[in-house]
């Protein structure tokens, strides 16, 4: 089966069910031609230089991202006119005639349900866990009902199915854990609402929130002012790339109906830090 690189595209965008304008979204092409033909697809988070290396190894001309490849949101250029690592990053992707497209906003927003929480229940198995949504607005975050647990299991849990070298955690180790907030990426930061992950915790008494990003001053603090006043109360951090790149790994699986017996593959952009041990 032979597919254009623009036939994916839009067969991924018909498929979220999901219509928006240009102006509308993050979803563009970074870099190269979407009138290539396909090799390999790659699904990553994060289309970083050692990702697109591994392409370039595997033979794939077309890589799908979810998060930024030029360093900002938008993935705006004009500010790196005469970067170095732009221009080598640029002429990497170039020379090895790559096509990079981000899959960001249409995979949140997808009609049937948000393709990045797909890959998080399907790693965690914990779909079977989801609590229903009851509400008239769209549902903020994923909630999770699981088996009684306490908080040190659960970050345990988190290290062996998601490979994660290091969790932040507020409240106690032992702190007992049976419903669920899960936030991730920037879900934590409340999505321009900073109240939201607060409420969402109040509303469906959630004790514990599994945070990809975080802010000191908002729910941090707030679960430390409830962990100080005796409530049962807890907070993970996984950080925003490994609360995502659960999505992409299973992302291929859901696109085969769209690109057939062309190769997809799963690439690990891997935690962005290293971490000093101090003694």
């Amino acid at each position: 089966m032979k597919m254009k690189i623009q036939e994916v595209i839009d067969g991924i965008i018909e498929k979220t069910g999901v219509q928006l304008s240009p102006e509308q979204t993050c979803d563009h092409v970074m870099c190269g031609d979407p009138n290539r033909e396909v090799t390999k697809i790659v699904t990553t988070f994060m289309a970083t230089v050692e990702v697109i290396k591994e392409a370039i190894k595997i033979g794939a001309n077309f890589i799908i991202t979810h998060e930024p490849t030029w360093y900002t949101g938008h993935d705006t250029t004009g500010w790196l006119e005469n970067d170095e690592v732009y221009a080598a990053k640029r002429k990497l992707i170039e020379d090895h005639q790559i096509t990079i497209w981000r899959f960001h906003d249409h995979m949140h927003m997808s009609v049937d349900e948000d393709g990045i929480y797909r890959g998080f229940e399907r790693k965690m198995d914990w779909k079977k866990y989801r609590i229903q949504y009851q509400g008239n607005e769209q549902e903020f975050g994923g909630s999770y009902e699981i088996p009684e647990t306490t908080l040190e299991n659960l970050s345990k849990e988190f290290r062996e199915k998601i490979g994660i070298e290091v969790i932040q955690f507020v409240g106690n180790r032992d702190v007992t854990v049976r419903r669920v907030g899960v936030y991730v990426g920037g879900g934590s930061l409340g999505l321009g609402i900073e109240e939201r992950p607060m409420q969402h915790m109040r509303e469906l008494d959630i004790d514990v929130a599994v945070c990809g990003d975080i802010t000191e001053w908002t729910l941090s603090a707030y679960i430390n002012d409830a962990k100080a006043l005796g409530m049962n109360k807890a907070m993970l951090v996984l950080g925003h790339e490994r609360s995502e790149e659960m999505g992409m790994e299973y992302l291929g699986e859901w696109l085969k109906d769209i690109t057939g017996e062309i190769e997809i593959i799963f690439i690990d952009a891997k935690e962005p830090f290293d971490y000093f041990v101090c003694p």
